[in-house]
């Protein structure tokens, strides 16, 4: 029966499925996110009750893994949907929500303590409720979804300790299925249902399997030092912080026959066998994500080295006589040294840490009109035996690559 849904969170990786999942099975799906509309802000019962009139069942799917100053785990995962499930509560209206997997009492990180807060929320009312708890989802464009691919690419992977942390993926597509399976079902049990792939294991039996369906041959391990891996967890490297390795320590796993009784199927193998060019394009997707990176750190370096050596580690008296060829002289050809020098600094310093399509543009103009004056001024600087001139040519052609690449 096609019921009239508003989902929270379409935009997010879940969501996107989920909004799918509900459309092909023939539901009004009313999407939340749109202007006006914020979980973060929207802690109050009042500007919920107001989006309702109309709505048959509220699937909530919104979540951040990481805060900003403009929204926290607190607004996001529990004051939000709290006031959300209580709106619902007061017009006798369904609720799904998507949680998390490990987000009960005992949970240790502000993740699953907010999700665990908003789901008691949800259940100690009066009203028809679920809630999912996904365990580590797999699918194209989840943010771990692609590091683990690319961790899996890499010619030797990195591991924290020897790997045997336990987990348990579950494709995106189960996750929606479960959603829309609940909707579709006769009563809501007002409990909690976990969401799990078909077996659970260690990370790095995952890692390697992931490798195997990208035709990559056998997987080749470093294990690394749980301090180290700490230590790096504190620096924020990309998903990696104190929160998420706490989570994947703690282990991520659950049985599957909860969510078989749900979908009246057993979940898909997480990763599913690929074969010929769904495999090719998985790894070349896995395999940009570390290659990308690393053409950004040898172009930062080109641009820091570039700029050092020209503002004094060359002698600064020969960089002065080729620029007197140029017409420039005195404290002018010293000012163009040296801002042209603080210009190729700064490059380098934007490359690491903002890299973006306006910013490989501006870098091309610049090669450009070195490479413009010298062959007007200097143009035997082509023919120097090092190639100094020569080398901008596949300069220029990286910066087409990443401009090309780099996300809109």
């Amino acid at each position: 029966m096609s019921s009239n849904i508003l989902l929270v969170g379409s935009r997010g990786f879940i969501g996107r499925h989920v909004l799918g999942a509900l459309e092909a099975a023939g539901h009004r799906v009313h999407r939340a996110d749109r202007p006006g509309v914020d979980l973060a802000r929207d802690v109050t019962t009042g500007p919920w009750l107001s989006r309702l009139h109309g709505i048959d069942v509220v699937v909530n799917a919104a979540g951040i893994f990481r805060e900003t100053p403009a929204a926290s785990f607190d607004a996001v995962h529990a004051r939000g949907p709290s006031a959300l499930f209580e709106a619902c509560a007061r017009a006798r209206i369904k609720v799904v929500q998507v949680s998390a997997l490990g987000a009960d009492a005992g949970a240790t990180t502000a993740f699953l303590r907010t999700k665990h807060e908003a789901d008691e929320a949800l259940l100690a009312l009066d009203v028809p409720s679920i809630v999912l708890q996904p365990s580590l989802v797999y699918g194209a464009g989840g943010a771990s979804t692609s590091l683990l691919e690319m961790l899996a690419s890499l010619p030797w992977i990195p591991l924290p300790g020897a790997g045997e942390q336990r987990i348990q993926p579950v494709a995106v597509e189960d996750v929606a299925a479960a959603v829309a399976c609940a909707i579709a079902a006769d009563r809501f049990p007002r409990a909690r249902v976990p969401v799990v792939g078909p077996e659970a294991l260690t990370l790095r039996a995952y890692l390697a399997s992931l490798r195997d369906a990208m035709r990559m041959g056998p997987a080749r391990f470093i294990a690394i030092a749980p301090k180290a891996v700490r230590f790096a967890a504190r620096l924020h490297l990309g998903l990696l912080d104190c929160d998420s390795l706490a989570m994947l320590e703690q282990g991520n796993t659950a049985s599957v026959a909860p969510l078989r009784a749900l979908l009246g199927r057993d979940p898909v193998p997480v990763p599913a066998p690929m074969h010929g060019s769904a495999a090719a394009m998985l790894r070349t997707r896995a395999k940009l994500g570390w290659l990308l990176p690393l053409l950004r750190m040898a172009l930062a370096f080109m641009w820091f080295a570039a700029g050092i050596v020209s503002a004094g580690v060359y002698p600064v008296g020969d960089s002065l006589e080729l620029l007197a060829r140029t017409g420039l002289h005195g404290v002018v050809a010293r000012a163009t040294l040296y801002g042209a020098s603080a210009l190729d600094v700064a490059m380098g310093i934007a490359t690491l840490v903002g890299p973006r399509r306006a910013l490989w543009l501006a870098q091309a103009v610049l090669i450009l009109a070195y490479t413009a004056i010298i062959t007007v001024f200097l143009p035997e600087q082509w023919l120097h035996p090092y190639g100094a001139v020569v080398k901008n040519v596949p300069i220029l052609a990286l910066l087409l690559v990443l401009h090309q690449l780099e996300k809109r």
